[in-house]
């Protein structure tokens, strides 16, 4: 079996049944793992009392060892035996590494709280999958800054981690979910990353640059819209990174609203430019219409592997 088979298993695996909760319960999930890792190396190397140079140096360090023990759990996997039994387990170990249903459920839940008039209840499961403060958050700007999330994982939590995974099998995939982990944790602007999580930033952004055009484009081919990719080919640059203004401007110009634009970071504001800037913000119809979308580019997404797997056979 080629690693486009073994991750189409995964996927199929990770849609119909997600990571088990009882599995969750009883040892935790691989993510958790590496975040243990990532936060025990940031206590110990990260003091404040270091010098800017010695903190980034401890922070390539932190990178690196992170994604080398991720690479080599990713290998030990590839070495199960070659058997249907084996190869299902691989193909298992590599669907906690894919958040395909996750990601749909936690926007659905944001969702059903604005259905319901539960603003309260929509900010708080809002939180659950954004950074920024949500407290204060009108209905438009949950609506918002679900689908921002929504178009960002599933470049960050869906193609990426698939593409890494078709490409380098299991070690590949591993490695990059432990790069978009120390991204997610120590990547930030802030006065204590700005040294530390240097590098590691710069890693997530290389490792998505690729697999966050390829989202985009497969949303724009989903949607069927030449305003999609019109947005994405015209704003996408404008966005604060590199990559995810354009599965976010792909999928501001499919749905016809507009995303990004300023937002709260704790007591910090973010004046980040609009994506479809003339476009009206954001509703729950939109939000719904975003699922849709979302469910659409996997399933093209999908057939994109299935088609990657079959093809040597055809030669």
């Amino acid at each position: 079996m080629n690693c486009a088979s073994l991750m189409l298993a995964a996927w199929v695996i990770e849609s119909a049944i997600g990571y088990p909760d009882r599995l969750h319960r009883r040892i935790g999930h691989p993510v958790v793992w590496m975040g243990a890792l990532i936060h025990r190396l940031d206590r110990t190397l990260n003091r404040p009392g270091l010098g800017r140079g010695r903190r980034h140096a401890f922070g390539i360090a932190t990178t690196g060892v992170t994604v080398a023990l991720a690479t080599g759990a990713g290998l030990a996997a590839a070495t199960l035996p070659a058997s249907p039994l084996g190869w299902l387990a691989q193909a298992a170990i590599a669907s906690s590494l894919i958040a395909s249903r996750s990601l749909y459920v936690h926007v659905a839940v944001v969702a059903d709280a604005l259905a319901s008039g539960d603003l309260t209840s929509a900010r708080t499961a809002l939180a659950h999958i954004v950074g920024r403060d949500t407290t204060e958050l009108t209905a438009a700007a949950v609506a918002r800054a679900a689908l921002e999330s929504l178009s960002e994982n599933t470049s960050d939590g869906v193609i990426a981690p698939v593409f890494w995974g078709v490409l380098l099998g299991l070690p590949g995939l591993a490695a990059y979910k432990a790069i978009n982990t120390l991204d997610s944790m120590i990547g930030h602007r802030s006065e204590r990353y700005a040294a530390f999580g240097a590098f590691a930033a710069h890693l997530d952004d290389l490792v998505n640059w690729l697999p966050a055009r390829l989202t985009a484009l497969l949303f724009a081919v989903a949607s069927r819209k030449r305003q999609a990719f019109k947005v994405m080919f015209r704003d996408a640059r404008n966005h604060r990174s590199p990559n995810a203004g354009w599965p976010e401007s792909a999928a501001a110009g499919a749905l016809g609203v507009r995303l990004s634009g300023p937002r709260r970071y704790g007591d910090h504001t973010a004046w980040e430019s609009w994506l479809n800037a003339d476009a009206h913000d954001p509703e729950l119809a939109d939000l719904r219409r975003g699922l849709v979308l979302y469910v659409k580019t996997a399933v093209l997404a999908g057939l994109l592997l299935a088609a990657i797997a079959v093809l040597p056979r055809l030669l």
